[in-house]
């Protein structure tokens, strides 16, 4: 049975609306400091909505856990950041108005809603039927071969990009992920291959249709805001929806598996339970456990 939409989702819309109509309109420097108020609001309006659908979300599972995804979320993008530097694939426009100091605050500030976005959105995805009725599809096993072989291609493909970033800079989005999830493999950390060896992507479609929703937002809330970041890359940069160019949008799908694959490995070393973010549609994760809790009784 769905539950009421709750009261943290009603801030969550307030917040949204409100500064993002005071980020659109107001004069002068806007994003500085409306940015965090209005996507701590559409973080928390995308939580309730799972709640909403689920009996369950990110929030009510565990406001310690969930504050805590904003504080890793801000040094995550700050890596990405870092990266950039080399590639130069984005700006941001009216940075020279700030101090190091303030720009950097204000920066980590609004990054910290970077993972809780996205994850919760990935989550409002899983929740519905279309993505619990895909099928199987091709097999990622966590074999010796294969695990050595996305972690050196993730090396391979860093070092293009460093090299050569004027051609091979959508690595940028693709070898972090190589890297890390066979580090997560071996350190017996959650992974998306716990699921892919058995051909089951419902997880990576649920991250991939929720981190499309956020890049949607996070594109649109940009195109009017000032301060805001545009794009320069050296091939590919046509038909911009927003300042983004269409095929940029592609680099979002292993983005947000970067996200996963990062945020496991963090949580992995603090031995938190693996089951907190949840991408697989609930009704797979209710039989699993059900499964579980009979093979437990049959002991």
């Amino acid at each position: 049975m769905k539950k009421r939409f709750p009261f943290h989702g009603w801030i969550g819309l307030a917040l949204a609306v409100i500064f993002w109509i005071i980020n659109w309109t107001w004069i002068g420097l806007r994003t500085f400091w409306a940015f965090f108020p209005m996507w701590l609001g559409f973080c928390l309006t995308i939580d309730a909505l799972v709640y909403y659908r689920t009996g369950t979300s990110l929030l009510t599972r565990s406001p310690r856990k969930y504050v805590g995804l904003f504080i890793i979320s801000a040094p995550v993008w700050w890596l990405f950041e870092a990266l950039n530097l080399r590639t130069q694939n984005w700006v941001y426009i009216g940075a020279q108005n700030f101090s190091p100091l303030s720009y950097a605050f204000w920066t980590t500030l609004s990054f910290t809603t970077v993972i809780p976005a996205v994850f919760g959105s990935a989550e409002l995805m899983a929740s519905f039927d279309f993505v619990g009725r895909i099928g199987r599809g091709f097999v990622i096993r966590k074999d010796k071969i294969t695990t050595i072989s996305f972690f050196l291609l993730g090396w391979v493909t860093l070092a293009l990009m460093l090299v050569w970033p004027q051609i091979f800079f959508p690595f940028i989005w693709l070898s972090p992920y190589f890297i890390l999830e066979p580090v997560n493999i071996w350190l017996g950390h959650r992974s998306l291959a716990d699921w892919t060896q058995d051909g089951d992507w419902r997880p990576v479609i649920s991250l991939w249709l929720g981190v499309l929703l956020t890049a949607f937002f996070w594109e649109m809330w940009n195109f009017y805001s000032y301060p805001k970041w545009v794009y320069h890359v050296a091939w590919g940069g046509w038909l911009h929806i927003f300042e983004m160019p269409l095929l940029g949008y592609g680099g979002y799908l292993p983005f947000s598996l970067e996200l996963y694959s990062i945020y496991h490995l963090i949580s992995g070393f603090f031995k938190q339970e693996p089951g907190y973010v949840r991408v697989m549609p609930d009704t797979v994760v209710e039989s699993k456990r059900a499964a579980l809790d009979s093979a437990l009784e049959a002991d």
